[in-house]
């Protein structure tokens, strides 16, 4: 309970938010975790969601996805990134490869797995009434399908928020690399103070997709069980995120 105590009182220090041991304070290091979690996120959409949207429609390849995105569920993160940044030498692409990698499997999920929850009936009546098959896809699938489609977004974006900690391994920025300072230095309340924030980044990131999620599905749909079991996915990376961490930095 003191480590706590004294974690929330490194973040309400006051200079610790412009500077920290002589380097960037938390609202810069907030700023890097929030960006590098965006630019990853962009390309996860970019490539996740017309795949998901082409299986989830047309029910091709769904075996080929859920082999690769298994696959990319079992990759060791700090194992991956070390072997890219060999490659491809330590700043911001071996890390957005790895976010990438990690982010498209939830995704592409929620997207292709929204899309196929649609009641067929509904979309045999689409086509009767002979709308083609973008119209069934952007008026029918898209609409009915949207609460999972966001809590796929939504899952994603808390995997990303919890692997940039992990990326701080290997000085890539962001609120993990406080807790890898704390544990390296012995500076425990840095260590938690940095925990809680990555911790605090996501629950309000969470929070808003929750409100999006909720304001964004028609009336009259069900919004299913998708906003709690994405919650709950969204917890497993952070808490394992901040174990990682600690025993990184040892």
């Amino acid at each position: 309970m003191n480590v706590i105590l004294a974690g929330f009182g490194w973040i309400f220090t006051a200079s610790h938010w412009t500077t920290v041991n002589l380097g960037p304070g938390i609202g810069q290091r907030v700023a890097e975790h929030l960006f590098i979690t965006l630019i990853a996120l962009v390309f996860v959409v970019l490539i996740a969601v017309p795949l998901g949207l082409f299986i989830g429609h047309t029910g091709k390849g769904r075996t080929i996805a859920i082999a690769a995105s298994n696959i990319s569920r079992a990759l060791p993160t700090l194992g991956l990134l070390a072997v890219l940044i060999l490659f491809l030498g330590i700043g911001l692409l071996p890390i957005t490869v790895v976010l990438v990698l990690l982010g498209i499997p939830p995704l592409l999920a929620g997207v292709y797995s929204g899309l196929e929850s649609v009641d067929r009936t509904t979309i045999d009546a689409a086509r009767a009434v002979g709308m083609t098959e973008l119209q069934i896809l952007l008026k029918v699938e898209v609409p009915l399908s949207i609460a999972l489609l966001i809590g796929g977004l939504r899952a994603a974006t808390l995997q990303i928020i919890a692997t940039v900690a992990v990326a701080a391994t290997f000085s890539g920025g962001g609120l993990g690399n406080y807790v890898i300072s704390g544990v390296a230095q012995a500076d425990y309340a840095q260590m938690m103070g940095g925990a809680i924030l990555i911790t605090a980044l996501a629950l309000v990131v969470d929070g808003l997709f929750a409100l999006v999620q909720r304001f964004v599905v028609p009336r009259g749909v069900s919004r299913g069980t998708s906003r709690r079991n994405t919650a709950r996915a969204g917890a497993i990376p952070v808490v394992a995120t901040t174990r990682t961490l600690i025993k990184e930095g040892q």
